[in-house]
């Protein structure tokens, strides 16, 4: 079983489809067992890491469990693809699936989390957000929301995003934005609002209007 496991990752690498078929011929039930694992490095894994959208797509066809299991690092397929650059990969997994986007990886990150601390994602945290809007919820084991995420790496543009963000879809449901988002307090007891204060740099007092403003609306 281990010499196949490791032919099928080899297989993953390459994106061969036939040659993943001749592996099934001899154990149909390869990816099962692969799937009992806890911790693992999958074949979706490996083929999203490196964007083969190809045989990323027939592995989450035939066997959508794989997309949210974890390897030995904590991460998920998409974690991994985003992690590694592969964008389209990231797109391609989440017109199956918007839901996705909170698939939580180690630490409780989510591709949101993931895309609010880095400079060069402010095109992403617009997909993710209009996919799944809900993952503006979702927090991290140090209960951080992605606004928290986005002060924290010191992301002043993917914050004003954020609460830009909020500001226009927090009519469909002014009490979720208002306790869930704006006051959520991460484990030190800091709101957003105490997070942008405590930021010793120009811009702070303009997110503390910022947020001041947003939750007078």
């Amino acid at each position: 079983m281990d010499e196949r496991i490791e032919k099928l990752k080899q297989v993953a690498q390459h994106g061969n489809i036939d040659a993943f078929y001749m592996l099934i011929r001899e154990d149909a039930k390869l990816l099962e067992a692969i799937d009992e694992l806890p911790f693992v490095d999958t074949p979706l894994h490996i083929a999203a890491s490196v964007g083969n959208i190809p045989f990323s797509m027939e592995m989450m066809r035939l066997k959508p469990s794989l997309v949210s299991k974890p390897n030995l690092d904590g991460f998920s397929p998409l974690h991994l693809a985003l992690l590694n650059g592969k964008i389209e990969m990231v797109r391609r997994l989440l017109q199956v699936d918007g839901d996705l986007v909170r698939v939580k990886g180690k630490e409780g990150i989510t591709l949101l989390h993931f895309a609010a601390a880095i400079d060069d994602h402010l095109d992403l945290l617009v997909e993710f957000l209009s996919v799944c809007p809900h993952s503006i919820e979702d927090v991290t084991i140090r209960n951080e929301t992605a606004l928290h995420i986005a002060l924290k790496f010191n992301n002043l543009e993917a914050f004003k995003l954020l609460v830009g963000w909020l500001r226009q879809n927090r009519s469909k449901n002014a009490m979720f934005w208002e306790r869930k988002v704006l006051n959520w307090k991460d484990d030190e007891g800091n709101t957003v609002l105490h997070v942008a204060v405590s930021k010793n740099q120009p811009k702070a007092s303009s997110l503390h209007y910022s947020i001041y403003i947003l939750k007078k609306l």
